[in-house]
């Protein structure tokens, strides 16, 4: 074995090794078994890994997403006038480029956060911007409303009360 290669792996063994220090076992991790899950719930409705290597786990392809997919259809519904520059269904952001409303004259952009899966206004922070500053708070406010209001009408229209 050459000298670069035995350094090597002694500084994967020496990584490992003080890796698994770090974890405190599964005995400090709020009274866990052996046989538990490996993945811990904190109260909050989101997982935390229990171990680095469920970290470095291939994620599933069927996660579930935290956002209230009312209320993301109906951002993009709403604000159809803005183009959308990014969305991200896994933290919950949209963000749009400038546009112009029907009739309007001004260019506003957005960025919507959609942070519950729970229909409700809390569920929703819209923030607006013009090319100069930002809007008035009303003016977010009944964005936001028209934002709820139409997440509403789907959740109706797709049977689910």
């Amino acid at each position: 074995m050459t000298p670069i290669r035995s350094a090597r792996l002694f500084i994967i063994a020496a990584t490992c090794t003080a890796l698994s220090a770090c974890g405190g076992g599964i005995s400090s991790g709020g009274g866990l078994s052996s046989s538990a899950a490996s993945v811990a719930d904190d109260g909050d409705g989101l997982e935390n890994p229990a171990s680095i290597w469920d970290v470095l786990r291939r994620p599933d392809a069927n996660t579930n997403v935290h956002v209230n997919k009312y209320i993301w259809n109906a951002s993009l519904d709403v604000l159809s006038f803005l183009p959308v520059e990014s969305a991200d269904p896994f933290s919950g952001v949209i963000t749009t480029g400038y546009g112009r409303p029907p009739g309007g004259g001004r260019a506003y952009r957005a960025t919507i956060l959609v942070n519950d899966v729970a229909l409700e206004a809390r569920s929703l922070n819209v923030a607006l911007q013009t090319r100069n500053s930002p809007v008035d708070v009303g003016t977010a406010r009944a964005v936001e409303d028209a934002i709820l209001a139409r997440a509403r009408q789907l959740r109706i229209a797709d049977g689910r009360l």
